[in-house]
Parts: C-alpha cells; sequence; structure tokens
C-alpha cells in the first residue's frame, strides 16, 4: 500500500490490494468515479459503483460528489470521533481523478479512502496505447462492459 505523509490525500492501493481490501471488508465500496461513457463503453470493474466524479456535458467537478458517495454507504454515512467510516475505494482511468476526488472526501470528514493509484486501464505506453502497462483490466482483475 502506498502511503502519504499528509493525512488529506486519500491512500494509494495496487489493484490487486483494492481487490484485498474489499474481500477481507465487506462494508467496503468500490465506486468507479469517471465519466458515464467511460464507465459504460470502456468497461468497469465488477460490483464497481458508478458516480462520476467530473462528467460530460460540461465537465465539472460533481458538486453532490460527497453527498452521492454518503449515500452509497448508507451505516458508514457518519463518521464520529473513535469510530473509522466504511472503507471507499476509489478508481479512474489513470488513477489520477481519483486522487482529487480522495481528497474531497478527506475534506468532506470521510477518513478511510482508497484510490486505485494504476487506476482501470493504466498509464499510456510508448505508443500511447493503455491497458498495456497497468490498471485493474491489466492485472487480469474482474471487469465488464455494456
Amino acid at each position: 500500500m502506498t502511503t502519504h505523509a499528509s493525512t488529506d490525500l486519500p491512500r494509494g492501493l495496487t489493484p490487486q490490494e483494492a481487490m484485498e481490501l474489499l474481500t477481507e471488508h465487506p462494508a467496503a465500496i468500490l465506486v468507479d468515479i469517471r465519466s458515464t461513457m467511460e464507465f459504460l463503453f470502456v468497461g468497469h470493474p465488477k460490483g464497481a459503483v458508478h458516480v462520476p466524479w467530473i462528467d460530460e456535458p460540461d465537465w465539472t467537478a460533481n458538486p453532490q460528489f460527497a453527498t452521492e458517495i454518503r449515500k452509497l454507504m448508507l451505516g458508514g454515512a457518519v463518521c464520529e470521533a473513535g469510530q473509522s467510516c466504511a472503507p471507499v475505494v476509489l478508481i479512474c482511468r489513470s488513477g489520477k481523478r481519483s486522487l482529487e476526488a480522495g481528497k474531497a472526501l478527506i475534506q468532506d470528514g470521510l477518513d478511510a479512502v482508497y484510490h486505485v493509484d494504476e487506476g482501470f486501464e493504466g498509464d499510456l505506453d510508448e505508443h500511447h496505447h493503455r491497458s498495456s502497462l497497468g490498471g485493474w483490466r491489466f492485472r487480469g482483475l474482474p471487469w465488464e462492459q455494456c
């Protein structure tokens, strides 16, 4: 697990670590924060819930993002002192948007926020292709598409 010096950042996980966390913690949720088009047509981790961080047509940050995540958490929606929130694992294409979205959740008071640092498709290779260097799909983890 990647750790950050600041508690204002979500904790980075490899795709395999994210899968382990989700398996070991039944209350944990995996949230795909990519655009609707990416989620539907590129594919997404099996079992992921879709809450876009930035989406078409305006491509601005979702002002209701934290509220939508809290609705998904049900019993973990309120994080009180001394009690941890249910783990929230965020995934995007390459780990950059999920890092930003995770910061927003932490600022909103959630404390168990993680992000998949390789994302769903990973970084670009030398041919400007994704899914060849890393990512959820590259690592052979369960995924689906419409």
